[in-house]
């Protein structure tokens, strides 16, 4: 039930430490008297309370009743902070102590996996471990996202998810016309005459009832999916309205990009350099080095991976019908591919994005391509 040893958590902090020599992981440092570790689940949850000696003072079993936690809680309320693993049913958690006014900290998931690891695993040992984690000073910060535009980020974040689903669908109308040997369709299946025209395309009729299928689901898409852009929209209009039109006078980036910046960045004032903003929308690499020795790179999955996209889509329309950017990607790829340059490209107009935010500035192309 040992943690791990002082020295190999310093170690791997060490390692967390990007290119600018700042850490990329940050740890809970607060001194309180007492320190409660929640094991979260659906439906149940596995509380531990110690002292700032170590003592264990509540060690047990509960069920996901905010009643049941403020029992424990109560005679601890002002001189205790809870922390909790960053998984899907924390925000009830977070909401529950804001309520009471209770500190709450949220522990990145991948980091606490890494410093807190075991032979042996249960509900009691890891409830046991965040607590010990936090009162060591080792508990890895996650963002508490802002209670007010959690629910729209969440709602956005499904409308990709739908998105997607569609181009899926459309891609699977293309894949049965090849896998019969049919002429390649030239429609367009976001149009509502297009879909027409494919109910009516194979005449295998199980393989149009396949078909048929997909465009069900599309004409259920198409409807479903505007009213909803513009909702989310208002919402960002009563959120940050600034920011939004900030955004959108970058070429490139329309309605949907924005919204996604914005709502996949929360406050931007919780990024306290531009590096760990590029770091955090995964647009830099971090080297893995040993021994004097370079083994490529590591961590590219370590952020956030719809602010990777959001950048990788806008640097791709920025380039769209504008001859000064496309001179200045000519001008990336003599030092570097064209793939690179691309990364390049988006790293840059993360970066921007940034400085634009912090001083809600608008967007300077002049200035932007200036080498």
């Amino acid at each position: 039930m040992s943690l791990l040893p002082s020295i190999a958590i310093i170690r791997y902090a060490e390692k967390a430490t990007n290119l600018t020599g700042e850490s990329s992981m940050n740890f809970y440092n607060n001194m309180h008297p007492y320190y409660c570790g929640i094991d979260l689940h659906a439906r149940l949850l596995y509380v531990c309370i110690i002292d700032n000696t170590g003592l264990i003072l509540v060690h047990k079993k509960i069920k996901d009743d905010p009643e049941a936690l403020l029992k424990l809680l109560k005679p601890y309320i002002g001189d205790i902070v809870v922390g909790v693993e960053c998984m899907h049913c924390w925000y009830w958690v977070a909401d529950f102590c804001k309520e009471h006014t209770i500190d709450f900290i949220l522990g990145h998931a991948l980091y606490m996996k890494a410093i807190h690891g075991g032979k042996a695993k249960n509900d009691k040992i890891d409830s046991y471990k965040i607590a010990k984690l936090i009162r060591g000073g080792n508990f890895p910060l996650a963002y508490v996202y802002d209670k007010d535009m959690r629910a729209t980020r969440d709602l956005l974040r499904r409308r990709t998810k739908i998105v997607r689903h569609g181009a899926d669908l459309k891609a699977h109308v293309a894949n049965t016309a090849s896998q019969y040997n049919l002429p390649a369709h030239n429609v367009n299946l976001k149009n509502v005459c297009d879909r027409e025209k494919m109910r009516y395309y194979f005449p295998d009729p199980v393989v149009q009832r396949s078909i048929n299928l997909n465009m069900a689901i599309l004409d259920c898409y198409h409807s479903e999916l505007k009213p909803l852009e513009h909702y989310i929209e208002q919402m960002a209009k009563q959120h940050n309205p600034v920011h939004l039109n900030i955004l959108q006078t970058i070429n490139g980036i329309g309605r949907i990009l924005a919204l996604t910046i914005i709502y996949e960045i929360g406050d931007i004032n919780r990024f306290s350099s531009v590096q760990k903003f590029a770091s955090y929308s995964r647009l830099v690499k971090c080297k893995a080095e040993s021994a004097g020795k370079t083994y490529g790179t590591q961590g590219n999955k370590i952020g956030n991976a719809h602010l990777k996209w959001a950048f990788s889509e806008a640097a791709v329309l920025l380039l769209r019908h504008n001859h000064n950017a496309n001179k200045y990607l000519e001008k990336l790829q003599k030092r570097m591919s064209k793939a690179k340059a691309l990364s390049a490209l988006a790293h840059k107009l993360g970066r921007c994005v940034y400085y634009m935010l912090k001083k809600e500035t608008v967007f300077d192309e002049a200035k932007f391509l200036k080498s």
